[in-house]
């Protein structure tokens, strides 16, 4: 004979559900803390690659996510690599995540010529990257502060370095040249210096939602949706 299940209380119903929640709230986390992220495009420095708008999933889990409430990182499956898109710590702004693509990596001679990319004395192929204004190329003392001492081949007391003429540079170990794919309008590398392993957060993997806050069609929760970006790979 079989028993009839016994009907659950008002309270039992109650607790089940808390369980549910506390289950589904603590795989969240996981998650969000050890596996993946989501990051905001905020900035043209990245464009065409990144436009304003964009939503991005961030692979944590990667480069090794690091472990709440410490300064340890969980094992990763590989190292950042020259060309990855990655969601940083700033240098000089503490808790300012920033999105930039690794150009150098560590042990690497870098510099530019004419707003060109020389990789260990070889011209690089950049098709991601954007160029607006050829007409100027500014120097800034910031950039010559930090660059003559990982200068070769060039008088350091003679060095005047500018956005699109500097370098060769040596990248440290452990460290990254990260720059912008629209290098006339990005603050990056050139200016603040090499970026740390231990700043890097994760590799931006997909672009999942994309929205131009500029639209002037209207039902903007639709019209101004780019539909065309949902679910781009980013290369």
């Amino acid at each position: 004979m079989v028993k009839e299940k016994k009907p659950e209380s008002v309270g039992e119903r109650t607790m089940s559900w808390i369980r549910s929640i506390v289950v589904a709230l603590v795989l969240w986390f996981v998650l969000r803390t050890l596996l993946v992220g989501a990051f905001h495009i905020t900035s043209g420095s990245m464009e065409d690659t990144l436009l304003v708008g964009d939503v991005l999933f961030v692979n944590k889990a990667l480069y090794g996510a690091q472990i709440p409430l410490s300064n340890k990182q969980l094992p990763g499956f590989r190292r950042p690599r020259r060309f990855d898109v990655v969601v940083f710590e700033s240098v000089e702004e503490p808790g300012l995540m920033i999105v930039k693509r690794l150009i150098g990596a560590p042990g690497d001679t870098i510099e530019m010529r004419d707003n060109f990319v020389f990789l260990n004395g070889e011209a690089v192929d950049e098709p991601y990257v954007l160029r607006y204004d050829e007409s100027s190329d500014p120097a800034d003392p910031k950039m010559r502060l930090w660059q003559r001492r990982y200068l070769v081949g060039k008088n350091a007391e003679q060095y005047r370095p500018t956005l699109r003429n500097w370098g060769p540079l040596v990248v440290p170990p452990d460290s990254f040249l990260a720059m912008g794919d629209n290098r006339d309008y990005s603050y990056d590398s050139r200016y603040w210096g090499f970026l740390g392993r231990d700043r890097i957060h994760g590799r931006a993997m997909v672009v999942y939602y994309s929205y131009d806050k500029n639209g002037i069609l209207p039902l903007p929760f639709l019209t101004a949706i780019r539909w065309r970006r949902l679910l781009t790979r980013l290369k």
